[in-house]
């Protein structure tokens, strides 16, 4: 059984904090995850009932995508919602952390969730948000155990360079240390100089696998003490950023596309703004409330841009400035709740860790389609 921390660094390794957008409220909210957890539940949003069913289902811990608190509490009133759910959380020792904008922006998380839904290929983000930064790692290794770190360095997902892993460049030595009393070295006597034939390993790693990176390397090095260097580079990382812009294999109209959405998200009925002939090739996906980036999907040469929460307005612009808008609400990103899912429980398999891992069933749909 794993611990609360250990669920959420590994969770973190998929979805970092530092992806989240300024003031973004992610994290703990409630609850503690210094404990033992046997079993985790998924879910798009916190409300009552969703506590309802963690609470019969003997859950410790929810990993949410919405934040349970956007805006801090003036006080914790079980006359009302929020303060019973906080009351039930708290009596009932269930933590509570969550995973917003930094869930959307990642690499497999909400939009590109989404695009798989709808059977696109997703080809850039839609609104860079920052770039990652990159390390070079330089680590000594014996000779001996040369091909045994580069594929755990790997693995880990250490030297990636565009479609090609494991990138390494090596150049051999003479490593030379002397083993104090207190040491039980794999190779070498204590106190004595001792000479060996090493190899000067270097690989790029990405900011968000540094901590998977270096234990990995720790593992799979024989030496008590590893003798390493990380530097930080100026090579701009990958794009990361806020939706995605994506193609249909097979161009389609507005019309026959909207169906299409309505379809895969499951929903009874969408918005479209637009002329419903417009034949469909490139998509921009934003889930959640995407009114502010229309500009940025007109320029992006999107079709058509599918995103929730379309004010009047906004539509009135899109329509002005010849966007297509799909609108199928912003539950749909409850695609959420199977990726989050499907990683937790590789990982504890991988891990062989006995903490069960289940998808909130309560509906949280506010509105209802008559």
């Amino acid at each position: 059984m794993a611990t609360g921390q250990q669920i959420i660094k590994w969770f973190e390794e998929f979805s970092p904090k530092h992806l989240a957008m300024e003031k973004d409220p992610i994290g703990l909210h409630v609850g503690t995850l210094n404990k033992p957890v046997s079993k985790v539940m998924v879910t798009l949003d916190v409300l009552e009932n969703v506590v309802d069913e963690a609470i019969d289902n003997g859950v410790e811990l929810i990993i949410a995508h919405h934040p349970l608190l956007f805006k801090p509490l003036q006080q914790i009133n079980p006359d009302t919602e929020k303060g019973r759910i906080v009351q039930k959380l708290m009596k009932h020792d269930i933590s509570v952390y969550a995973a917003h904008t930094n869930l959307d922006v990642t690499k497999g998380g909400v939009n590109d969730a989404m695009c798989e839904a709808l059977g696109l290929e997703v080809e850039d983000v839609l609104v860079e948000t920052k770039r990652e930064s990159l390390y070079k790692l330089a680590v000594f290794v014996p000779s001996t155990h040369e091909n045994h770190l580069r594929e755990a360095l790997g693995d880990a997902g250490a030297g990636h360079i565009g479609e090609y892993s494991h990138c390494t460049f090596h150049s051999s030595g003479i490593g030379a240390f002397k083993p104090s009393e207190n040491t039980n070295p794999y190779i070498g006597t204590q106190g004595e100089l001792e000479k060996v034939d090493e190899v000067k390993m270097e690989t790029i790693v990405p900011q968000s696998l540094l901590s998977k990176v270096l234990s990995a390397m720790e593992d799979a090095h024989p030496y008590e003490e590893v003798a390493y260097d990380l530097i930080p580079l100026e090579n701009k990382g990958e794009k990361q950023g806020a939706g995605r812009v994506a193609s249909l294999k097979n161009p389609i109209s507005l019309k026959d596309f909207a169906e299409h959405v309505k379809t895969s998200f499951d929903v009874p009925a969408l918005r479209v703004v637009g002329d419903l002939s417009k034949t469909i090739k490139k998509v921009a996906v934003l889930g959640g409330d995407g009114n502010k980036f229309i500009s940025q999907a007109k320029r992006s040469g999107a079709d058509v841009f599918i995103t929730g929460d379309l004010y009047f307005h906004v539509a009135h612009d899109a329509l002005g400035m010849g966007l297509n808008v799909i609108d199928p609400g912003h539950h749909v990103e409850k695609v959420m709740k199977k990726v989050v899912h499907d990683y937790l429980q590789t990982t504890f398999e991988e891990n062989n860790i006995q903490t069960d891992v289940m998808i909130s069933k309560a509906n949280t749909e506010p509105f209802q389609f008559l």
